[in-house]
C-alpha cells in the first residue's frame, strides 16, 4: 500500500520544543504569564492591532466578544450558512439566534446582498467568517453595518495569513477572533486570540476573561461581574511564540501548496478553488476544490477515490441551517449545493511535491473518467 497522505499536520521544530520545554520547566509562579504576554504582544504586532487577549479557543474569543457587545437572549446575529458550528455556537450560548444567509458562489463566504433582507430590530451583529482562508467582502459588510448601526465581527479562525486591501484578516471589524487548533497554519495545539482596536471593548473582554475580575481591582479574588475561564496556558503560549516567529515561513508555505494545486488542476474546466481577488492575499489555510456541476462528481465519489489511494480528504462544511437542533428554516441554494461536490485537499506544511502530485492525479483521473 502507498504511504498515507494526511490532510493536516502541524509544523513543529526545535524552536517550539525549546520554548515549550522552558515554559514547562520554568514558567511557574511569577513567570506563569510570561509566554502568554509575549505571545499576545507578538501577535498584535503582526496583525497591526492595539489589543490582543490569548484564549483557550476561537470559540471562547467569539463568546466573550459578543457578550461584551451586549448580545443576549432574543437577539440575532447574521452569518453565512456555509460554516462550522463553532461560529454559530457562541451566539446560542448567549441565548441569541444565529440567522443564516446564503454565500457567494466564488468565495463561499457570506453574500452581502442577502443581508439587509434579514436585518430586524433584534439584529446585534454581522459575523464575517473568512472560510478556508478566503476573504469576506468586508467593504460591503462594513457599509451595511454602518448604515444600520450594527457591528461587523471577524471570525478569522481560518484567516491567518489572509490580507484584505492592505489590512490583515481579523484586524478590520469591531473585533476579530483566531484559532490555533492543531490543524491551523499557526498552532498552539488548542487555543485562540481575541483582538480589537477598541479600548473599551478590550477592557470589558479582559475582565470577562479573568472570571470577571477587573484590571486595577484592589481586592484580591473580588469579581466585578460573572466572567468566563477561557485562558490559554503558558505552555501553549510558548508554542505560539515560536510559531509567530515563523509565521511568514508558515503562511508562505501554505500559499505555495495552494498555488501548486491550482497549477496542477488547470486541466479541469470549471473547477473552483480558493479565490484571490485583486488587492487581497489568500492565506490558503485549506485548499479546496468544488467540482463543476456538469461533471456530476459527488463528494462520495471524491472520498472513495482518495480512500483507494490512501489519501485523507476532508469534506466541505455542511450548511448550518441543515442541522436540526438549530431549528433554522433558511433556504440557501448556494450553501446547499456546495458540500455535495467539494472536498478539502491535504495541505500540511511538509507535504512533498510527489504527494501533491498523487492528490492531483486522483482528481484528474476521476474527471477524465467522466
Amino acid at each position: 500500500m502507498k504511504p498515507r497522505i494526511y490532510y493536516t499536520k502541524p509544523s513543529i521544530t526545535e524552536l517550539e520544543v525549546r520554548y515549550a520545554t522552558d515554559a514547562a520547566t520554568n514558567g511557574w509562579g511569577e513567570k506563569c504569564y510570561e509566554y502568554i504576554n509575549r505571545f499576545e504582544a507578538a501577535f498584535k504586532e503582526h496583525l497591526g492591532v492595539e489589543y490582543a487577549i490569548a484564549t483557550s479557543s476561537c470559540t471562547g474569543a467569539l463568546h466573550m466578544g459578543m457578550a461584551a457587545l451586549g448580545v443576549g437572549p432574543g437577539d440575532e446575529v447574521i452569518l453565512g450558512d456555509t460554516n462550522w458550528i463553532a461560529s454559530a455556537a457562541p451566539v446560542t450560548y448567549l441565548g441569541a439566534k444565529p440567522v443564516f444567509v446564503d454565500v457567494l458562489e466564488d468565495s463561499w463566504c457570506i453574500d452581502p446582498a442577502r443581508i439587509e433582507a434579514v436585518i430586524t430590530p433584534k439584529t446585534k451583529a454581522i459575523l464575517a467568517v473568512h472560510l478556508y482562508g478566503n476573504l469576506c467582502d468586508l467593504d460591503a459588510l462594513l457599509l451595511i453595518g454602518e448604515k444600520h448601526g450594527i457591528p461587523v465581527i471577524e471570525d478569522a479562525a481560518e484567516g491567518i495569513g489572509s490580507v484584505y486591501h492592505g489590512n490583515r484578516a481579523g484586524s478590520i471589524g469591531k473585533f476579530g477572533a483566531f484559532s490555533f487548533h492543531g490543524s491551523k497554519t499557526v498552532t498552539t495545539g488548542e487555543g485562540g486570540m481575541f483582538v480589537t482596536n477598541d479600548a473599551e471593548l478590550y477592557e470589558h473582554v479582559l475582565t470577562l476573561s479573568n472570571h470577571g475580575r477587573a484590571r486595577g481591582q484592589t481586592k484580591q479574588f473580588w469579581p466585578d461581574m460573572v466572567g468566563f475561564k477561557y485562558k490559554m496556558s503558558n505552555i501553549q503560549a510558548a508554542l505560539g511564540c515560536a510559531q509567530i516567529e515563523r509565521i511568514e515561513e508558515l503562511t508562505r508555505r501554505k500559499r505555495e501548496i495552494l498555488s501548486y494545486y491550482k497549477k496542477g488542476l488547470t486541466g479541469i474546466p470549471g473547477l473552483q478553488m480558493n479565490p484571490e481577488p485583486s488587492d487581497t492575499v489568500n492565506g490558503a489555510w485549506m485548499p479546496t476544490v468544488v467540482m463543476p456541476k456538469d461533471t456530476h462528481i459527488t463528494r462520495e465519489a471524491l472520498q472513495q477515490a482518495f480512500t483507494t489511494e490512501n489519501i485523507d480528504a476532508r469534506v466541505f462544511f455542511w450548511p448550518l441551517s441543515s442541522l436540526p437542533f438549530l431549528d433554522s428554516h433558511a433556504v440557501n441554494p448556494v450553501s446547499d449545493g456546495l458540500p455535495g461536490r467539494a472536498i478539502n485537499l491535504p495541505s500540511y506544511h511538509d507535504i512533498t511535491r510527489e504527494d501533491m502530485d498523487r492528490v492531483i492525479s486522483v482528481l484528474l483521473r476521476l474527471c477524465l473518467q467522466r
